[in-house]
């Protein structure tokens, strides 16, 4: 009889199985067979009807889970089944954290094996780490799955209890959780500060200074410090709230004529060096990546979101190339220290090897999730052009290779450099750095979110100067500074801060931000999380009645219990009791405030005076006052941040509402009105009346460089007239036209579109302009503009291209209009042009079948589903 190895994923099935013995076969489970119901229609007939039904959770009888197979894995399951039985042994191979033995312990209850059962782990997938997994499998760790089955139940019970409140009071369809509303709530209280922010302007002098005798080398910029002992005011002095400086702040403020006279008596003074300072630093290597942080810096260096990183990195260590991404730990194994330090010696050489091999140790006591570090796997730290990776994955995989490098190099060391100018009463000084040598910056150093900040490897030194040295002023000059308001928060910096503040766990980071993202409290823009009207109002509601449960410290405290409960230091069901039914308990508390919250109290925000209230309803936000003692509402344009409603804009939607859209002209071609509006999706132009005639008006959003008090009749009228014709393209003779689209000015040829970027104005690019602006950008496949990641050749029928494109839901191939989707973990190295051409001709042949409808045989009713069970949590 065959052993059997269940893993979750086809892919680490494949891999698996080319390092087993004869003998084993390998299976997947394609992830949790089992969970609790997500939507009424999964609820077992037996089990409808009941209170704590559509939860899942009857908490009467301490906190039973009713677990179900959802209908998409019943095949699944059964023909695991079949496989158990004829099976001498079950190694459950599932990945190694509290999720992965989550899985495996349901796979035991619901395969119920005759068979012994084995729990087989390891932190990569290289032919001795399964080895070595098979030599000493272990039991299933219960004190793993009731940790993952509290956290599981209370973010059912958190999620399950709140949402309704909210459906009652605020709108329906809105939702809270446990680690999503405090996510939430960092990102609107960000967003609070930007409204309450007030700028202040402040001034400068900037001069161009060189050392004599003048050459570009010896050239270098100084700004003004002080003047007359009082040190110039610089942005960060300022109030945020106020944009005064606050109480007590003795700082030096120019005005414009103040500047300019100071810039004119400047010129005739001696520049004479006063002052030298020099501080050397050594910058020590990062320790290796985790999941956090492995999500921060793909994000800062890379650009990607964090589920596309989890994404890559699952197919990644699937595919045996890196070590098991979701961990907490930086420990590296001592393979992978020699690894990386024979790795140095071949590339870099001795000079850049630290004397004593770097071990990293983990502060945080919950790290208990892997037991090393994310890096390359295996003792070769394969480098990535050995490897055969494109695209984001090598990108990825060259990024943690980099990192896991730079722990056992040299550290940099650098110096800081400050001089101080006088010239007259005032006192300027210029900073320069030198990397005297760059150690581990060779292989690596760390992204940033602030694409201002000068790369911290590179020098930018000052010429060599001596006190009581004269230089020459070459130019002098006053600049305006403005204080800019806090930053929202990139994907980068919320996963650092919910990282930091220990909140949630760093492999649920992903599923946060998307799901704060679909449920509509949060939208992106550019890089930037922008938090919603509705996340206004629905974290103004918990944190006036439930203020704990978006508390940072509440929130990391719970985790903490949550890791007491993993380790076997306290038992589940009591803190769940506590928690939820206790004194103070969930339950109660929500029942409570459904009583006392009133509707009417609920609002984002208000703005104005007299106070125009921001508030939510069925539809989305909505402004609401009162004129002439009755009660008046109009929409909000959907993608203003709210930090960016002003009292103007405010004042424009109310006329709106009071009088209708400013009409601007007549079009002279239909005699159509043309109207400027503004809509739930920002500004934009309308032709002709609503509701008049069969055809809705031709409408145009506003782009974001035309101001809504900026649009002229003529602006109006050209734009109506996008997208327009640009000329011949030269190549094909076919059309190439500029046009407004969903995501903004766009360039379209033979069905391919390209992104037309500032400094280009959609209405005045010319055919040149377009065609350098489309040679420069990537190529792209036709309708919808997908990357090519590979050309097959060209189609034996017509010459056509035949090609592996990358779309949205994961490869396909491509000829024509003709598409077929390649499985996520196909070998695309493999497919040739001929295996392509048949597999698309095989598509277009079904194509040409006309469907048919089966008839259901007479007398046959639909088998009712089996009911499912409760589960108790593993007993202790």
């Amino acid at each position: 009889m065959e052993r059997l190895v269940i893993v979750e994923s086809p892919t680490k099935a494949r891999t698996i199985r080319s390092f087993l013995p004869e003998g084993f076969r390998v299976e997947s489970s394609l992830g949790h067979v089992r969970d609790l119901p997500s939507s009424a229609a999964e609820i077992p007939a037996a089990c409808k009807g009941k209170p704590w039904a559509r939860m899942g959770v009857d908490v009467d009888d301490d906190f039973s889970p009713l677990y179900v197979i959802p209908a998409a894995k019943k095949k699944t399951v059964a023909a695991l089944k079949k496989l158990v039985k004829d099976s001498s042994e079950l190694y459950l191979a599932t990945d190694e954290d509290r999720e992965g033995e989550s899985i495996g312990w349901h796979l035991a209850e619901v395969l119920k094996p005759a068979c012994p059962v084995r729990r087989m782990v390891f932190h990569e997938i290289t032919a001795e780490a399964i080895e070595n997994a098979l030599a000493a499998p272990r039991e299933l760790d219960l004190n793993l799955v009731r940790a993952q089955e509290a956290r599981r139940i209370l973010d059912r019970l958190v999620g399950y209890t709140l949402s309704p409140l909210l459906w009652k009071k605020i709108a329906p369809r809105l939702s809270a959780g446990r680690v999503q509303s405090v996510a939430v709530r960092l990102l609107v209280e960000r967003e609070r500060k930007r409204r309450t922010f007030h700028p202040a302007v402040f001034l400068s002098l900037k001069a161009l200074l060189n050392k004599r005798p003048d050459s570009p080398a010896h050239r270098f910029e100084a700004l003004l410090h002080s003047l007359g002992g009082k040190i110039l005011a610089t942005g960060r002095d300022f109030d945020p709230a106020t944009g005064k400086l606050p109480p007590g702040k003795d700082r030096l403020l120019l005005t414009e004529e103040e500047a300019g006279s100071l810039v004119a008596a400047l010129k005739t003074e001696s520049w004479r060096v006063s002052d030298l300072q020099e501080k050397s630093t050594v910058r020590n290597p990062y320790p290796p990546f985790t999941t956090a942080t492995l999500q921060i810096e793909a994000s800062r260096k890379l650009g990607l979101a964090t589920g596309r990183t989890m994404k890559i990195a699952q197919k990644l260590y699937e595919n045996g190339y890196i070590t098991y991404m979701r961990t907490d730990s930086v420990h590296l194994s001592q393979e992978a220290i020699s690894a990386a330090r024979e790795r140095i010696v071949s590339l870099y050489g001795e000079k850049f090897l630290n004397p004593q091999p770097r071990r990293y140790r983990t502060k945080d006591k919950g790290a208990q999730e892997a037991h090393e570090a994310i890096r390359p796997a295996g003792r070769e730290m394969r480098p990535p052009g050995s490897l055969p990776l494109a695209g984001p994955e090598a990108a990825l995989y060259d990024l943690i290779w980099k990192r896991t490098i730079a722990t056992q190099m040299k550290p940099a060391r650098l110096r800081f450099q400050t001089v101080s100018i006088t010239a007259g009463e005032a006192l300027f000084k210029a900073n320069g750095r030198i990397v005297d040598f760059p150690g581990f910056f060779k292989a690596y150093t760390r992204g940033t979110d602030r694409p201002d900040e000068k790369p911290v490897d590179r020098s930018d030194q000052l010429p060599p100067v001596e006190i009581g040295e004269e230089v020459d002023c070459r130019e002098l000059e006053s600049r305006t500074g403005e204080t800019k308001p806090p930053a929202r928060f990139t994907e980068a910096e919320l996963v650092k801060v919910l990282k930091d503040e220990g909140i949630g766990r760093p492999s649920t980071y992903a599923s946060i931000i998307n799901t704060i993202i679909s449920r509509g409290y949060v939208f992106r823009r550019a890089r930037e999380l922008i938090p919603t009207f509705t996340a206004f109002a629905v974290t103004g509601l918990l944190e006036k009645h439930f203020a704990d449960l978006v508390d940072i410290k509440f929130t990391a405290g719970m985790e903490n219990q949550l890791d007491n409960i993993a380790r076997g230091d306290q038992g589940w069901l009591e803190y769940l009791r506590r928690f939820y039914l206790g004194q103070d308990g969930l339950q109660g508390r929500v029942r409570t405030k459904e009583a006392e919250v009133d509707p009417r109290e609920l609002v984002a925000f208000t703005i104005g005076d007299p106070p125009v209230e921001v508030r939510i309803g069925r539809f989305g936000p909505f402004l609401a006052w009162e004129k002439d003692g009755e009660a008046v509402r109009t929409s909000i344009p959907a993608d203003i941040p709210p930090a960016d409603l002003s009292e103007e804009l405010v004042n424009r939607l109310m006329l709106q509402k009071e009088e209708g859209p400013r009409k601007l002209a007549d079009d002279p071609e239909t005699g159509l009105p043309v109207y400027l509006k503004l809509g739930p999706f920002g500004a934009y132009i309308q032709k002709g009346e609503n509701g008049a005639g069969k055809e809705k008006p031709k409408r145009v959003k506003l782009p974001k460089e035309i101001s809504f008090d900026g649009v002229t009749v003529e602006t109006a009228l050209r734009l109506l007239q996008l997208p327009r014709i640009l000329g011949t393209h030269p190549e094909t003779g076919n059309p190439v036209k500029a046009g407004l689209g969903r995501f903004g000015p766009y360039l379209l040829h033979d069905g391919s579109f390209t992104s037309l970027k500032k400094p280009h104005n959609v209405l005045e690019v010319t055919l040149e302009e377009a065609l350098e602006v489309m040679a420069q950008a990537p190529a792209r496949g036709a309708k919808g503009g997908k990357k090519a990641l590979k050309e097959l050749g060209k189609h034996p029928g017509d010459d056509g291209p035949v090609r592996i494109m990358d779309g949205r839901y994961g490869p396909y191939l491509n000829h024509n209009r003709t598409n077929v989707s390649l499985k996520s973990d196909t070998d695309l190295e493999s497919i040739t042009l001929e295996d392509a051409v048949a597999r698309l001709e095989a598509k277009a042949a079904k194509k040409k079948k006309p469907a048919t409808k089966k008839k259901k045989p007479a007398g046959k009713k639909k088998a009712k589903k089996p009911a499912a069970k409760k589960s108790s949590p593993p007993a202790g």
